[in-house]
Parts: structure tokens; sequence; C-alpha cells
């Protein structure tokens, strides 16, 4: 019988601790808080193999390459996924959460658009709300502590 701190141990180790997280693929991303005319980019994910995030609303963004800085993955993603130009302005946060199957960093980026337009090559719907709409979305669990950040930052007067 192993023996755990003096103790017996009759139950399976992954039985005592969840070790789960340990070896969960973690994936590295961006997204971008995209700000134009005191409204943000709200995008909505399409049907995927996970239901959990399936038309889910998320800031856009994407998985950081090898050899890649996180503001260069961030544009190359807006770029891609928008055929949008933007200028990013801060890093706000990063969110650790961790869905069913994969745990997610995502490194969040305030940015600035010079216009509204937006050609989705991988979502299925946009919208430009303004914060006090931001909380009407059905959003990514990933993406609620963002929209909380920025209610309370709007709150505070510390965003303009």
């Amino acid at each position: 019988m192993p023996k755990f701190n003096g103790r017996i141990i009759t139950e399976p180790v992954n039985q005592l601790y969840n070790y789960e997280h340990i070896t969960m693929k973690t994936i590295n991303v961006v997204a971008a808080v995209i700000k134009f005319n005191n409204l943000f980019l709200c995008v909505q994910r399409g049907v995927g193999k996970h239901d959990y995030i399936s038309r889910k609303f998320e800031f856009p963004g994407g998985k950081v390459e090898p050899n890649e800085s996180q503001e260069e993955a961030l544009v190359r993603e807006i770029k891609e996924e928008l055929n949008k130009d933007i200028v990013i302005v801060e890093k706000l946060l990063t969110v650790d959460h961790e869905y069913p199957d994969f745990r997610i960093l995502m490194h969040t980026f305030l940015c600035k658009a010079q216009n509204d337009k937006v050609q989705l090559t991988e979502h299925i719907d946009f919208k430009w709300l303004s914060v006090s709409e931001l909380r009407s979305l059905d959003w990514a669990a990933a993406d609620i502590p963002i929209v909380n950040s920025l209610i309370e930052l709007n709150a505070s007067s510390k965003f303009s």
C-alpha cells in the first residue's frame, strides 16, 4: 500500500487530488477590445465542436504563434478575422479560464479603430455596443471578466 504523510492510501491518487489542470491543454491567445466612437466591437462565434462556446459572443483575437509577440499576434488575427487595421493602446488584463476541455490564457488589449467597417471571415455576426449594453449579449465564459472590467473602468471614469 502506498503511504502519504504516514497514512495508508487506499483510493487511487487521481481521486485524492484533481490533477486534470496539470494535463489540460493550455492555449495562449490574445483578444482585442476594439473601440470606435465610444462603442466596442463584439463578435459572435459560429457553431463549433464545443457547445459551451458555440454561438457565444467574444472579443476578437486568436492564438499566439511561436516566435510571435502578443501584439504581433493581435494585429495579425484582427486582420485575418475582420480585415481590419487596429492601433493597440494598452494591455487591459489577462484572463486565465478553464473550460471543460482546455485552459485559455487570454491577454486582452484595448485597441482603437479608424472606422466601424468589419468584414467577417470566421464569425457569424458582430455588434458595436456601448459599455452599458455589453451585458445584453451571451458571452463566452472567458470573456465575461473582460466585460466586467470594462464596466468597472467606465464606472470609475478611468475609461473614456
